[in-house]
């Protein structure tokens, strides 16, 4: 019987240092920078290459397809045409504000590794990368292949997968250690919706520009607006007292004649869980909604700073839904921008149980939208359906015994809001790398990874390989 805890230790060393090579590599998607070669931008391509160097330096044929995804696979002779599949992602958040260290410098402390991506998801896919090496290592005979597949953009919109899954074929089962264990075996519908309008003001108070949010999955933990007024003095007063009420929020501002700017910094979190930030966009909306703005200005700022306005649940937009198994809706305003006289956008992300579908939001948020202004809510990209794997699946009862016979903890299933790549698989689920009772740092600020815990699930990984891989 194998000793998996000491079968991966001659790896670690190797694990940690590629870690902190990869978490220098800003690989966050930038479709301004797109071109040939790189069609998300040069940092999800350069962090798919450097695993590719990984995969070379240890023995590994890299399939990289089209700079989106890549693959490595382990085919002993004793495998059949069948394989399953790891399946992670290089892409990460963009760093935002908030850090006490460089995002992008790996740094190492009191038993944690810091950077962008540690955990999300740079670190557990190396765990899993290195858990696949130690299999090979050790020669095991195995029913199925394995692949180890990496994508580039699974912050987005998982263009990389859809590409894979055109031009491959599907995999038996697998998991993406891109969770938490013990398991995630359920995972809510995802979907995100926009509303586009044309940024329109008159009167005596204008809203000349506001921004908030990065990405739609990201709690925005910065916010700022731009406003004309005959009276910035009064608005920077009001603005003081206003920071004064809510401890929870810094903030500044910035008079220039007639015109003041206004900066709200609240707290990043990932947007699966919006009730753990603090959405600066909705706050200084909130504020600046007691003055007199006009036409879709006035619209724009009464919608986020009222009904959107620490809504984590849908309840105030009309889209609240709840089931047994997979709990509440949850609603984040991912990114808001305003405009004068030109494009304007609110953007939010939902992740929904069975009790509902993407229709029926639809149908809610159109219903409670902003009064004022004429456009609709839409779907934008793609809407996914809620996903679950049965408890009693042999792959699901394998997982759960190799968690409690490696952390001596018992384990359960679970269902979550966040998506991970396991829901592209019939019999996929999200392992690890994150484990009970520990505080997730993923889409915030000092984003870290505690070193004996990705060493853990290193080891976790390599005999749930095992196992999988000779599963019937």
């Amino acid at each position: 019987m194998t000793n998996w805890k000491e079968a991966v230790q001659a790896n670690q060393t190797q694990l940690i240092a590629d870690l902190k090579d990869l978490i220098a590599v800003v690989s966050v998607r930038d479709d301004s920078r797109a071109a040939d070669g790189a069609p998300l931008g040069p940092g999800p391509r350069d962090g798919l290459l450097k695993f590719g160097e990984f995969a070379k330096r240890d023995g590994f044929e890299f399939h990289n397809l089209a700079n989106l995804v890549g693959y490595v696979e382990y085919a002993p002779e004793s495998a059949d045409d069948q394989y399953i599949a790891l399946l992670a992602h290089v892409d990460e958040m963009p760093a935002g504000d908030g850090w006490t260290t460089d995002a992008f410098t790996a740094v190492e402390k009191q038993g944690r590794l810091y950077g962008r991506g540690s955990s999300d998801d740079k670190g557990p896919a190396l765990a899993a990368y290195h858990a696949l090496k130690t299999v090979r290592d050790l020669a095991l005979p195995l029913k199925h292949k394995v692949r180890f597949i990496l994508g580039t953009d699974e912050e987005n919109d998982w263009a990389c997968m859809d590409y894979y899954f055109k031009h491959e074929p599907a995999p038996l089962l697998g998991f993406s250690p891109d969770a938490e264990f013990p398991i995630i075996n359920g995972e809510k519908g995802l979907a995100q919706y926009e509303i586009h309008f044309q940024g329109s003001n008159a009167g005596d108070v204008r809203l000349l520009k506001f921004q908030a949010g990065e990405r739609t999955n990201m709690v925005p933990g910065k916010a700022i607006a731009t406003i004309q007024t005959a009276a910035p003095s009064k608005v920077s007063q009001d603005f003081q007292i206003f920071l004064s009420q809510h401890a929870v929020l810094s903030g500044q501002a910035a008079i220039d004649g007639q015109q003041i700017s206004l900066t709200v910094n609240g707290k990043q979190a990932h947007g699966a869980w919006p009730e753990d930030g603090e959405n600066a966009g909705t706050y200084l909306a909130d504020f600046l909604s007691q003055y007199s703005f006009k036409e879709s200005a006035a619209a724009f700022l009464s919608y986020l700073g009222g009904i959107a306005h620490q809504d984590p649940k849908g309840s105030q937009l009309g889209i609240a839904s709840h089931d047994d198994l997979m709990g509440d809706l949850s609603m984040n305003v991912g990114i808001m921008r305003f405009q004068q006289d030109a494009d304007s956008y609110i953007n939010l992300n939902v992740r929904f149980p069975k009790s509902t579908s993407n229709a029926a939001i639809l149908k809610g948020l159109n219903s409670t939208r902003p009064v004022g202004i004429s456009a609709e809510f839409a779907n934008k990209g793609f809407a996914q359906a809620p996903h679950y794997v049965p408890a009693d699946d042999p792959m699901v009862k394998s997982l759960l015994r190799i968690y409690e016979e490696q952390t001596g903890q018992k384990g359960h299933e679970q269902v979550i809001g966040g998506g991970t790549y396991g829901r592209l698989m019939k019999r996929g689920v999200g392992y690890g790398a994150l484990f009970p009772q520990r505080e997730s740092t993923m889409h915030q600020a000092n984003e870290y990874i505690e070193i004996d815990d990705l060493k853990l699930a290193d080891s976790i990984y390599a005999q749930a390989i095992y196992e999988l891989a000779n599963l019937d």
